[in-house]
C-alpha cells in the first residue's frame, strides 16, 4: 500500500478534531455588535433620537405600571402582597437590639421620602442654581419635581386603593396607597437630580458613584415603606417604576434642552 493511503486510513480510524466556528456566523455577530454600537453613538450623539426613545421607554412602562392597577384592582395581586407583608413583620417583631435599630433606621429612610425633605431638596438645589445664574436649569427642576409629583397624586387618585390592613401601621400616612409616593417622589428628586449632576462630572467613577447612590436611597426609601406597614409591595414597585422613568425623560429632556441652547449646559453660567 503507498505511504499516502496508509496515512490516510489511520487518519480515517481517529475522531476529527472539532471545525472552527463557521465565519457567517462570526460575520453577523460582528455586524450586529456593529449596529449596536452605532445605535448607542447616534443615541449619544443625537438628543432629539434620544428624546424619542426616552418617550417610548416611559410609555411602555406607563402601560406596565397600568397593567399592574388592573391587577391590584381585580384583587390578583392581594394573596402576594399579604404574604410579603407578614413575612417582613414576623421578621422586624423579633425582639432584639438588632430589630429596634432597624425600625428606627427605617423611620429615618422613611423621612428622606417625606413631601417636606423633597421640597427642602428642591428649594436648597434651586437656590445654588439661582446663585450661579443657571435660573433656567433652576425652572427646569422644578417645573419636573412639580409636574411628576401631580402625575403621581392623579394615578393614587385614579386607582384610590386602600392602606394594607394585615399589619400594624408603624408610620403615618395620608391618603390612597397606589403606587408608593414615597418611591415615586423620591425617584423623581433624587435620580433627576442625579443625573443632571453626574452630566456636569468628568470622571466616569464618580457619575457611575452618583448615580449609583441615588438608586440606593430611592431603593432603601421604597422598602421602608414596607418594613413600616404601610404600603403593598406593588404599590412601592408602581412607585419606583412611575419615579424612575420620569426621571429618565426629565434627564433626556434636559439634555435636548441643553443641545437647543435653551438650558445652560453643565459647567456654564449666564
Amino acid at each position: 500500500m503507498p505511504a499516502s493511503q496508509g496515512s490516510l486510513t489511520r487518519s480515517s480510524s481517529f475522531p476529527q478534531p472539532d471545525r472552527a466556528p463557521c465565519p457567517v456566523a462570526l460575520q453577523e455577530c460582528a455586524r450586529d455588535e456593529t449596529m449596536t454600537i452605532r445605535l448607542l453613538e447616534t443615541l449619544r450623539t443625537r438628543p432629539d433620537r434620544a428624546l424619542l426613545v426616552a418617550f417610548g421607554v416611559v410609555a411602555a412602562l406607563l402601560l406596565f405600571v397600568l397593567h399592574i392597577a388592573s391587577e391590584v384592582g381585580a384583587g390578583d395581586t392581594d394573596a402576594y402582597d399579604s404574604s410579603i407583608l407578614r413575612g417582613i413583620r414576623v421578621a422586624a417583631e423579633r425582639p432584639g437590639p438588632v430589630t429596634h435599630a432597624a425600625r428606627l433606621a427605617m423611620q429615618d429612610f422613611t423621612a428622606l421620602g417625606d413631601v417636606t425633605t423633597l421640597t427642602l431638596v428642591v428649594i436648597l438645589v434651586v437656590g445654588g442654581l439661582l446663585i450661579v445664574r443657571k435660573v433656567a436649569m433652576a425652572g427646569f427642576l422644578v417645573g419636573a419635581s412639580v409636574l411628576g409629583t401631580l402625575s403621581v397624586e392623579l394615578l393614587k387618585a385614579l386607582v384610590d386603593r386602600p392602606r394594607p390592613n394585615v399589619v400594624a401601621h408603624w408610620a403615618i400616612f395620608s391618603h390612597a396607597s397606589f403606587p408608593s409616593g414615597h418611591a415615586a417622589d423620591s425617584a423623581i428628586v433624587y435620580l433627576t437630580l442625579a443625573a443632571l449632576v453626574a452630566r456636569s462630572v468628568e470622571t466616569r467613577a464618580l457619575r457611575v458613584y452618583i448615580l449609583v447612590a441615588a438608586m440606593l436611597l430611592t431603593l432603601l426609601i421604597g422598602l421602608s415603606r414596607l418594613y413600616l406597614g404601610v404600603h403593598w409591595p406593588t404599590d412601592v414597585l408602581a412607585g419606583w417604576i412611575v419615579g424612575a422613568g420620569w426621571a429618565f425623560l426629565a434627564a433626556t429632556a434636559a439634555w435636548w434642552l441643553q443641545a437647543r441652547n435653551a438650558l445652560e449646559a453643565p459647567g456654564a453660567e449666564r
